[in-house]
């Protein structure tokens, strides 16, 4: 991998992980183009970098984060059917990643949701709460392991996840992200581990890359993320939808083309 590589890879990054669109899909399509997927240090990259995406949420937020312990609390309960799911299902988790047409469809399929979220939650904007309650938490975790199936979205599910708990948008897009933390800690730490494991190590040269990548995505997430809650109020979900569906019929014409795609 080259340093422009690593940087391309950033980008989409930071600018997919909190956006409903799926990064997994996005992944799929640039790393593939490029002809680096099937590297182990790639794999190990896309995830390792979330962790400057995770950061991001932070720095924007950190009032929030060290307001007061009920906010942790919320945040664990949220995040334990995700581990627990995960840790029972990581087999077939890991199966599912093998299939490109996944990704495709539910890319589709969560597109064309998209086309009418709007209208089906019309109501809860306009009544919606700005906080949780620890039962609602714990529902919006148990959508966020809907994002186990490629393609789903990690933040569209848990942004559905909150609407369907009578949460405003806003508010289901900032709990998402915070969700995102603890998730995606854990998530890159397992892939550290799982990468030292299988024997391998990073060299002088992936160091400088895994960081040059960790500081591109937090820089292009924060932007995201800013732009996002701004465009969400605003606009809803419809363009997130056809951008979906475009996106899903691309890996499609792809795949049935003969291009080599790889999950990582």
């Amino acid at each position: 991998m080259s340093i422009a590589q690593s940087i391309l890879l950033a980008i989409v990054e930071g600018l997919t992980e909190f956006l409903p669109v799926s990064s997994t899909g996005h992944m799929i399509i640039t790393s593939s183009i490029m002809g680096i997927a099937d590297d182990p240090f790639t794999k190990t990259f896309t995830v390792a970098i979330q962790f400057g995406a995770i950061v991001s949420v932070v720095v924007l937020y950190w009032k929030r984060f060290f307001v007061s312990l009920e906010f942790y609390f919320k945040l664990v309960v949220a995040f334990i059917p995700a581990a627990i799911i995960g840790f029972l299902f990581n087999d077939y988790i890991d199966a599912l990643l093998e299939r490109v047409e996944v990704v495709a469809v539910t890319l589709i399929i969560g597109g064309v949701l998209f086309l009418f979220i709007d209208r089906i939650f019309k109501s809860t904007e306009e009544t919606g709460e700005s906080e949780p309650t620890y039962l609602k938490a714990l529902n919006i975790g148990f959508f966020q392991t809907i994002a186990m199936i490629p393609g789903v979205s990690r933040s569209a599910a848990t942004i559905i996840g909150g609407l369907t708990q009578k949460l405003n948008k806003k508010a289901a897009a900032e709990f998402s992200f915070f969700l995102a933390v603890p998730t995606m800690f854990a998530a890159t730490a397992y892939k550290l581990l799982k990468f030292y494991l299988e024997g391998y190590q990073f060299g002088g040269d992936q160091i400088t890359l895994l960081v040059i990548g960790n500081v591109v995505a937090f820089v292009v997430a924060m932007i995201a993320i800013k732009s996002f809650i701004s465009f969400l109020t605003r606009h809803g979900f419809k363009w997130f939808g056809y951008y979906r569906i475009i996106a899903g019929i691309i890996i499609l014409i792809l795949v049935f083309s003969g291009v080599e795609l790889s999950i990582l």
